[in-house]
């Protein structure tokens, strides 16, 4: 199997980013795109390929990519994201992953951002928040249930996007920041806290079987060897301040080898967009 990381330049006008939760402060451009350049090279150091998209400078949270698509095994869900501004960031993101998956597309009313899906295995958990509505979690629960897959609605509050608060571990493990996400039940998942003080440690990248998380949060990293897990520290406190995460600075597309057209015929039923 392969992996692929889609990942896309930091913009220069990244500090006009869009906020929900935070102050605006200064985002040092050169320091942001020199950290970026060091978790594409983290990613490379877990064996993924990494592909970076054309830079969009005048989209200051195109960096964002995660937010653009959900991808799964059998389609890649172009997504509809909930503020505006960000939408024109989807048509690149489509064009290369049409020669990877069969797309489909959310549509309006229903908004739906990436960093609100997380995959654990065949089960998805959908954040209703800010970004991503009650349609949209639902029209995402049109395409994947016919699949196989599960699909989990979790309320968020107080963060950007449930990956902001929860992650998956491999295996049945989930990471989460119980402030922010109302997870009641575990859905045959083994729930893991994050220590006081370290909640936005609760957003981490598992790839080839290792945890990739920020730095500055020991206790979390601790906690995570303590069970064994093998982690990857990078640091990320320049989009940080842009409510970015190391989930949203890529789109993971696994693959089992070439695929040909007929192979990726999407389920009948299901509305499609190879364009």
């Amino acid at each position: 199997m392969s992996t692929l990381a889609i990942t896309r330049p930091v913009s220069a006008s990244i500090g006009r980013c869009e906020l929900s939760f935070s102050d605006r402060v200064p985002i040092d451009l050169e320091r942001a795109r020199a950290q970026h350049g060091l978790y594409e090279s983290a990613l490379r150091g877990l064996g993924c390929r990494v592909e970076s998209l054309p830079g969009a400078d005048d989209l200051p949270d195109a960096v964002f990519v995660e937010d653009t698509a959900v991808i799964l095994d059998e389609l890649a869900v172009i997504t509809r994201p909930g503020v505006a501004s960000r939408r024109p960031e989807i048509a690149a993101v489509a064009e290369t992953l049409s020669s990877l998956r069969p797309l489909a597309r959310i549509e309006a009313p229903a908004t739906l951002d990436g960093g609100d899906v997380l995959r654990a295995n065949r089960t998805l958990f959908v954040g209703l928040g800010s970004r991503t509505n009650q349609a949209g979690a639902e029209a995402l629960a049109r395409l994947a249930e016919p699949l196989g897959y599960s699909v989990v609605h979790v309320r968020v509050t107080g963060c950007l996007h449930l990956k902001s608060a929860l992650s998956w571990l491999g295996e049945d493990r989930l990471l989460l920041d119980r402030e922010h996400v109302d997870l009641r039940s575990p859905h045959g998942f083994r729930l893991i806290s994050v220590p006081p003080a370290e909640s936005p440690a609760a957003n981490v990248l598992w790839i080839a079987d290792t945890a990739l998380l920020s730095g500055g949060y020991p206790r979390t990293r601790e906690c995570l060897e303590a069970l064994g897990l093998s982690c990857v520290t990078v640091e990320n406190s320049e989009l940080a301040k842009a409510e970015g995460g190391l989930t949203c600075c890529s789109l993971i597309v696994e693959s089992s080898g070439p695929s040909t057209r007929a192979d990726r015929e999407p389920p009948k039923g299901q509305a499609t967009d190879e364009s």
